[in-house]
């Protein structure tokens, strides 16, 4: 998602004037090229926005990944002067019911627009998983009938949520999580554009808590910049308000010794600071991951880890159901030390 602003005036933004906008926006690509990550499907977009010859498409990828930006970059490049008057967006906070497609963008797609030679108008419509299946149902006929003058693009998270038969009609594009590096390199041009003081473990914090969300990482940065002016791994939690990934780590360190007392202080020391039982297992399991131990007892953990996860879901989130856990994986670990 979001990223380096090529417009001028926007890029020199500094000081008092740049805090009132979110960063989010104010880094924003305008041109393809610009877009992070998913780089075979961004080339894609920009072969046809050179040709012009762009179908219907839907592209479908997890939060904060630039979906609705690659989208809008698309138009610009398509559309030009005339992106304005040429594009209609709709999104999830829109009416999203039959009315709006038979009224909105029936009118829209039948309105009259001066546009480049061998260009559609464009209608987005992001979040497209959410609209209802009635909505749908009126849009795929709309998108048929017009289908000379106007183009329909559609961001959602699971593209499952979309009929079929609109899938059908659009070409299915997919994009996926950004990874650290990606996310580090748009986090240090940000930092050297604003003049953010900060630490190569506080910019670490802030990857780990956005999962490969530019989104995500651009708010975290901002609030950790603007609540304490130092990016460090202890503001980063403290803006976030996630269980701290060094004493989960230490908690797993005691769980492969067999110490379950120690293990159950730091998790019930959790708990009763009011994080919720999905964010606690949900952060085991990404330090998990990454922890320096045994491959094989590291996938008995992760399936320990991934049963509990299943139990909290339905329902069980007591401090017991996590007790339990730590309890199956100290078992684990003595029973692997006796081999």
């Amino acid at each position: 998602m979001a990223t380096k602003n090529t417009e001028e005036g926007t890029s020199k933004m500094s000081g008092k004037s740049g805090l009132h906008i979110p960063w989010v926006e104010k880094y924003r690509p305008i041109k393809l090229s610009d877009v992070m990550g998913n780089q075979e499907t961004v080339s894609r977009l920009e072969v046809f926005s050179r040709e012009g010859n762009v179908p219907n498409i839907i592209i479908a990828g997890p939060p904060g990944t630039g979906k609705t930006t690659s989208i809008l970059c698309l138009a610009r490049k398509l559309l030009g002067v005339a992106y304005k008057e040429g594009v209609l967006e709709l999104n999830a906070s829109n009416d999203r019911g039959i009315d709006v497609v038979r009224n909105k963008i029936k009118m829209f797609a039948q309105k009259k627009v001066t546009l480049p030679i061998g260009r559609q108008k464009i209608v987005i419509l992001d979040e497209a998983d959410s609209m209802t299946d009635g909505a749908q149902q009126a849009l795929r006929r709309t998108m048929e009938i017009y289908s000379k003058t106007t183009r329909f693009a559609l961001a959602c998270n699971t593209s499952d949520k979309i009929i079929e038969p609109i899938q059908s009609r659009c070409a299915v594009l997919r994009y996926s999580k950004l990874t650290d590096a990606q996310l580090l390199s748009r986090l240090l041009e940000v930092c050297e554009a604003e003049n953010i003081s900060y630490t190569d473990e506080g910019l670490e914090a802030i990857i780990f808590t956005s999962q490969g969300d530019m989104r995500q990482a651009l708010n975290n940065l901002q609030s950790t910049h603007s609540g304490f002016g130092h990016v460090s791994p202890e503001n980063v939690f403290k803006v976030c308000d996630e269980p701290h990934p060094s004493a989960i780590r230490d908690m797993l360190d005691h769980c492969i010794a067999g110490n379950i007392d120690e293990a159950y202080t730091i998790m019930a020391h959790f708990y009763h600071l009011g994080y919720a039982s999905e964010d606690i297992i949900g952060n085991i399991f990404r330090v998990c991951k990454t922890h320096n131990m045994a491959e094989f007892l590291k996938l008995e953990f992760i399936k320990e880890i991934g049963f509990t996860n299943m139990k909290i879901t339905e329902g069980m989130n007591s401090l017991l159901q996590l007790a339990g856990m730590l309890a199956r994986l100290c078992k684990i670990s003595m029973s692997t030390e006796q081999l």
